[in-house]
């Protein structure tokens, strides 16, 4: 630190000369002692030392982050409510003897297929000989339609009350109707076959032709719908 000797400096004894007035003195005195502080006030602090510590907490900061973010691009899964979620099958329920029905109506639709073969082996030698086919061939017709009367009506009966029964199932619901109004179909053209067109055919060979013909035509229409039946209806 500077100290001015006041006795010493040709500067302030010039200026006591030009006021001499003890007022003015001290107004001088304090003027240039402001001054003399002011020189000798030291500087602040450097503020270059506070940097290199704010970068250095700026590069932690930032070091932390990228090692928090993941590398690569993100995908965002987008899933819709839809297909988290699964509708439940409603529980429909059929009556209890639904099943034994079923099983009745089966075993006779399988017992079909032999009395059919015999059907068609009898009828080809009325069809062919007329009267003089053989006299079990006769025989057989007769027995033949006869079990297969009772046969369609017994399954006529099961699969129009099962069909009714599982009329709110809505699996195969298309198929089971299309089988039910096949099989009421053929049930009128063995009707009409067996009631009208037998006895026409005895005395008729057009009528004999009819007759073998709706035969055939009903026995392959309800082979096909057993047949669609068993192997579809799952």
């Amino acid at each position: 630190m500077t100290t001015l000797s006041l006795a010493t400096s040709p500067e302030l004894a010039q200026l006591l000369d030009v006021y001499p007035a003890p007022g003015h003195y001290m107004i001088v005195v304090g003027v240039l002692t402001l001054l003399l502080a002011g020189a000798q006030v030291p500087a602040g602090p450097d503020t270059s030392v506070l940097r290199p510590p704010l970068q250095d907490t700026l590069s932690t900061v930032s070091s932390r982050r990228s090692a928090l973010e993941p590398v690569g691009p993100v995908t965002r899964l987008d899933v819709a409510d839809g297909d988290t979620t699964r509708r439940r099958r409603r529980a429909i329920e059929v009556s209890e003897w639904y099943g034994r029905r079923l099983t009745v109506h089966r075993y006779v639709a399988y017992a079909t297929i032999p009395v059919f073969t015999l059907q068609y082996a009898a009828g080809n030698e009325l069809y062919t000989k007329g009267a003089g086919a053989p006299t079990w061939a006769k025989t057989m017709h007769r027995v033949g339609a006869t079990m297969l009367a009772g046969m369609f009506t017994v399954n006529t009966v099961t699969g129009a009350w099962n069909w009714w029964d599982s009329r709110s199932v809505p699996q195969n619901r298309i198929l089971r109707t299309v089988h039910a109004m096949t099989m009421i179909g053929t049930d009128f053209a063995f009707s009409y076959t067996g009631a009208k067109l037998s006895k026409e055919a005895e005395n008729s060979s057009e009528k004999r032709r009819l007759h073998h013909q709706v035969a055939l035509a009903s026995i392959g229409v309800s082979v096909a719908s057993e047949v669609a039946m068993k192997f579809l209806n799952r």
